[in-house]
């Protein structure tokens, strides 16, 4: 029986983010596993086949150049977008792997620093770009006026989107080493300043992960609020009497709104019997018109803040790797607690506060507690395997694999099974 491709390959994932501060797009990781020669074409046949119309864009990001090269060579048109490494571009056999692929039709991604974009005969060959900035050079730009680098921008492009045409009309030695490019990708952004002059002044395609520290320290002042889009979507479903299954779904895509319930239905003023310690049981014991109401309270003061959405949604795709990773076989009860060990797993970052004193105010079971807090007991693996997975490192995610005598293919089937049922928002 031939071996899968998926056998082959360690695969990592990294998410684009958009102007509205939500999922653009997957950037996916392809490592090539030592002494094995991945078929890429298996790789894209597979893709076709379980990504659907509603699934996010995909940008395969070869790890390898041998990996790069087989993408490069056999790739047809309507294949997802291909990355190819500044770097690697120096290669006469890659350059020209590249001149062809374009010819064929398809979406390339130069990836490099933004003081060596490449030359304008082969800037054409890009759909975009994915650029990263020296370290003095983000201080630079984050430090300029907003308004003043759109016009620097504006000058250097008649059309964002397209690498070729930010080049069109200067030459390469003449582009400011420090100027933001309008309509490219940017990637490794640690300031939320320089994330939004990128998003909303120079129209990026994407932002590659998010400057998660810096969007928290900014909201360190304030309290921990669940997300009102979240709120306003329960309460919706509540009036539109949807059924119990949709309304765990949408109360567990935030994880202030799932902690707050939780800290609610277990409170001595409910009276409710007995201890909840799951979303669905608090659904069934409390109630449409109590939940209703309670949801009413949250809604005035629910979060708008659009930097913390990067931050929840990376908690959701977490939560929902973890629970696709635990042992198959479980009951859904089962999964639904390994779900809430993703979603809570950060909750720590939004709360300000350990993440053992938060947990122990809601009366988990103490798997849940385990694995979120000491990364312990039997949901531990699914958890780490899930933080691995977010990494282009793929050292940590084979030694959980050797560690746990895991199938190469089934953990990245299930990545894949993930991605494709997301949504682009």
């Amino acid at each position: 029986m031939a071996q899968s491709v998926l056998s082959s390959l360690t695969l990592g994932y990294r998410p684009l983010w958009n102007r509205d501060r939500r999922l653009a797009g997957v950037q996916l990781y392809l490592h090539e596993e030592p002494g094995t020669t991945a078929d890429v074409q298996h790789l894209l046949r597979i893709l076709q086949e379980i990504w659907g119309t509603q699934s996010p864009p995909v940008l395969l990001s070869p790890q390898s150049r041998q990996v790069l090269c087989n993408l490069l060579d056999h790739a047809p048109q309507g294949s997802p977008w291909i990355e190819v490494r500044g770097d690697w571009l120096q290669d006469s056999g890659i350059y020209e792997l590249v001149r062809r692929a374009h010819e064929r039709g398809v979406m390339l991604v130069w990836r490099g620093p933004l003081s060596d974009v490449p030359d304008a005969q082969a800037a054409h060959w890009f759909a975009s770009s994915l650029l990263y900035l020296p370290p003095e050079g983000a201080s630079g730009i984050a430090n300029q006026s907003a308004p003043a680098q759109q016009q620097q921008a504006q000058a250097a492009a008649e059309t964002p989107g397209k690498l070729q045409q930010v080049l069109k009309t200067a030459p390469r030695h003449a582009l400011p080493p420090l100027q933001l490019l309008e309509g490219q990708m940017y990637e490794g952004l640690e300031s939320l300043a320089l994330a939004d002059l990128c998003l909303d002044h120079f129209h990026a395609g994407a932002i590659a992960g998010w400057p998660v520290a810096d969007a928290l320290y900014a909201q360190r002042n304030y309290q921990a609020l669940p997300s009102h889009d979240t709120v306003l979507a329960l309460m919706r479903a509540v009036d539109a009497e949807q059924s119990l299954e949709a309304f765990e779904q949408i109360l567990g895509e935030d994880p202030i709104l799932s902690y707050r319930f939780l800290l609610y239905t277990n409170s001595a003023a409910l009276g409710l019997r007995g201890n909840v310690d799951s979303l669905r049981r608090g659904l069934v014991m409390l109630g449409y018109g109590t939940l209703q109401r309670w949801l009413s309270d949250q809604l005035p003061h629910a979060c708008t803040e659009p930097s913390l959405i990067p931050i929840r949604t990376s908690m959701r795709l977490r939560a929902n790797l973890a629970e696709r990773l635990i042992e198959a076989g479980v009951s859904h009860e089962l999964q639904r607690e390994v779900y809430l060990v993703g979603l809570f797993s950060q909750l720590d970052l939004l709360l300000g506060e350990p993440l053992a004193t938060a947990l122990r105010r809601i009366p988990l079971s103490e798997r849940v507690f385990d694995a979120a807090v000491t990364r312990t007991g039997p949901y531990a693996n699914a958890l780490q395997l899930a933080i691995a997975l977010e990494s282009d490192d793929p050292a940590p995610l084979r030694q959980l694999r050797e560690e746990h005598a895991l199938d190469t293919e089934d953990v990245n089937r299930t990545l894949l099974r993930m991605l494709s049922e997301l949504k682009k928002d």
